[in-house]
């Protein structure tokens, strides 16, 4: 990364009505989807209850079971009892066929609802005089399959939804505020407005985004970040809202709440991501609403062939039914969306922000990722280790003093550094004016009437100014230019250590075939030091961000899929450009609006698992599509009769049977995606 990372990110002032809202719709959501399970399941079991006398009166069962028993009239039970199971029990599927049709996307319910009517009003019609057979018990037995399967289908929909639930339950309902006289005060949460004082003590849930004012501890954000390790708070740091303080007491001024916090923003954008398909979720949707007029046409054509063949209208008829109802297209249509809620929902929990789906489905595709190098592939705890003054009047403390000065105002680690260096020597720092960032070249300001700006190696370049003798000395150094009114008049280096992650990292993305490369704004000296020590394939210098984007363009043009990491702030432009653009390191600021990918941590790591996560779930959603699919072209024609010469014949309520557990079967695949992430 080079040094033009100086911004300062604005932040939209807290809706609280609107946050609210937000929060109330998903608890709706929520509420809603419990109520249908709690209706499936009510249904389910009442029309189980009802289906017994109707069993036991179906003289198919009595003919297999080798008893007999009749009265007079028990068609007409049998009829009442049937319609209550049918219009009872078969309302969730009748009610879905008239909403389908309403919206002309005939589909599964359609289907269902089609089946199940021609099997109750043939049977009622045969009871009230037509010559034929009565299917009631496999009527109502295929309903009682149905909504078993409905209601197994939809606790496993639930299921998958639960991270995100577990993530709006992260916050505490109250918080601690510190009054102007000192003495605190217990307030819901939706009370806290920014620039208030709280206090949160050991053990207890960080109610909101904050900046420390006082205190030492350790906080556990791994619910929030994927940060399995505890993190280190004193003075200054910032922290999130819904992460737990361990062993000491904190003073926190709040910074964002309600709609602007971290919390909800990830919420948000979980919840936009669940929303949007992919172009796989596209290709099984289509496939779908097709499926539908295929079963429809191979249920008539089942019917014509059998009588055409001269079995009897019962027979036909049977296996039109079966054929309708265990072509459904359920499976199909659940394949994606179900492996979308969770991998969502579980990379959200991992510090993954997936705002583009598709890109993040085409991760299996990458052959080429280029990283960042501060703060990515480095720790980006940059440290001073030489200061230098090359102008007449300013010491070396001066020059230090100047440069900490502008860097005061800026959250770069380079500026993190500067400032920790004048800190320990105990500097008097004046404050600058106008501060901007000059996008890729660095920072300026005005500061005792005077024009000054700090640049990178790249931005001196770019201004044609020479870099002094001695500037770079060894390797692993990070030098910053100080300038004022244009004219140099001193350096300072930094240092910055290599990850421990990083290695691992880059080993792991190149067993999967996927060239590194490193794009930074720091010299050649240290690029390849750098690059050297991690084994990468190759490396950029001294480049500015529109240089990255013709970097992504020409790899583009030899073929090459192309992963850009970048801050998502200056690396706007690379990051539109590449493939799948993930921005990295955005800490509590998840609105990254160029990148695809959001990692909420700067570890290369994370980077290796979502490209396996990636990877993962795009193979876990072919799973679903080839089984759904798969299915289908074997059991229909099975439902059809085809083996009915060798004894193989498919009953309705079978059918139903099969249609249900290839349906839970891909629920339950769809969740062992939650195993194939890594903390």
């Amino acid at each position: 990364m080079d040094h033009s990372h100086h911004s300062s990110t604005q932040h939209a002032s807290p809706k609280k009505g609107k946050h609210e809202m937000k929060g109330m719709e998903g608890h709706d959501h929520s509420m809603h989807h419990m109520h249908m399970i709690e209706d499936f399941k009510k249904r389910f079991w009442i029309s189980l209850v009802i289906t017994l006398p109707i069993v036991v009166l179906a003289p198919m069962i009595q003919g297999l079971l080798g008893y007999e028993f009749t009265f007079e009239g028990d068609r007409y039970l049998q009829f009442v009892l049937s319609s209550l199971v049918f219009f009872y029990g078969g309302w969730p599927f009748l009610k879905g066929m008239m909403d389908e049709l309403k919206k002309k996307k005939p589909g599964m319910m359609t289907l269902i609802a089609l089946a199940i009517s021609v099997a109750y009003f043939y049977s009622s019609a045969v009871v009230f005089g037509l010559a034929g057979k009565i299917f009631f018990w496999e009527l109502v037995s295929l309903i009682d399959i149905m909504l078993l399967g409905h209601w197994i289908e939809m606790k496993s929909v639930m299921g998958a939804s639960n991270a995100l639930q577990e993530l709006a339950k992260m916050m505490p309902s109250e918080a601690r505020r510190i009054k102007e006289n000192g003495e605190s005060e217990d307030v819901p949460i939706a009370e806290l407005k920014s620039g208030d004082t709280i206090l949160v003590r050991p053990g207890e849930k960080i109610p909101a985004d904050g900046q420390v004012l006082e205190g030492n501890s350790h906080v556990n954000e791994s619910m929030l970040t994927g940060e399995s390790k505890p993190v280190s708070k004193q003075k200054d740091d910032e922290v999130i809202g819904g992460s737990v303080n361990d062993n000491g007491a904190l003073k926190i001024k709040v910074k964002h709440t309600g709609e602007d916090s971290y919390l909800s923003k990830v919420i948000g954008l979980v919840t936009e991501a669940q929303k949007t398909k992919s172009n796989t979720q596209n290709l099984a949707d289509k496939a779908a609403g097709w499926l539908f007029y295929i079963a429809l046409a191979a249920g008539i054509i089942t019917l014509v062939v059998w009588l055409s063949l001269g079995k009897d209208f019962n027979y036909a008829l049977e296996r039109m039914v079966t054929v309708m109802i265990i072509s459904c297209p359920h499976a199909l249509g659940l394949a994606v969306p179900l492996v979308v809620a969770i991998s969502t929902s579980v990379s959200a929990k991992h510090g993954l922000l997936i705002r583009n789906r598709t890109a993040f489905e085409n991760s299996r595709k990458l052959t080429t990722i280029i990283f960042d190098k501060t703060g990515t592939l480095t720790k980006g705890e940059f440290g001073v280790t030489r200061f230098k003054s090359v102008a007449e009047g300013i010491d070396d403390k001066d020059l230090l003093a100047i440069a900490a000065a502008l860097e005061n105002s800026s959250e770069h680690p380079i500026a993190a550094g500067i400032v920790r260096k004048s800190k320990e020597l105990k500097l008097n720092l004046s404050k600058p004016e106008n501060f901007q960032n000059i996008t890729g070249m660095g920072i300026e300001a005005t500061l005792d009437g005077k024009k000054i700006s700090i640049m990178s190696p790249g931005g001196l370049k770019q201004k044609d100014i020479e870099q002094p003798d001695g500037a770079f000395k060894t390797e692993d150094e990070t030098v910053v230019f100080v300038l004022s009114d244009e004219k140099l008049i001193g350096f300072i280096a930094l240092a910055d250590e290599i990850r421990d992650e990083s290695k691992e990292a880059i080993e792991t993305l190149k067993k999967q075939g996927i060239k590194i490369l490193m794009a930074t704004g720091d010299n050649e000296i240290v690029a390849k030091a750098v690059s050297e020590t991690l084994g990468l394939d190759g490396y950029y210098s001294e480049v500015m961000p529109e240089d990255k984007q013709k970097i992504i363009k020409d790899l583009q043009a030899k073929g090459e899929f192309v992963a850009m990491t970048g801050d998502g702030v200056n690396d706007a432009p690379a990051l539109a450009q590449a493939d799948v653009g993930i921005a990295v390191g955005s800490g509590t600021d998840v609105a990254a609006e160029t990148a695809d990918i959001i990692l909420v941590n700067s570890n290369p790591k994370d980077i290796a698992n979502l490209i396996l996560f990636g990877t993962a779930t795009y193979k876990k959603m072919m799973q679903n599509i080839w089984w759904a699919a798969g299915y289908n072209i074997v059991a229909v024609p099975l439902a059809a009769g085809v083996l009915a010469g060798a004894g193989i014949i498919l009953s309705p309520a079978i059918g139903a049977a099969l249609m249900s557990l290839s349906t839970v079967i891909v629920a339950l695949n769809a969740q062992l995606l939650k195993r194939q992430i890594k903390s």
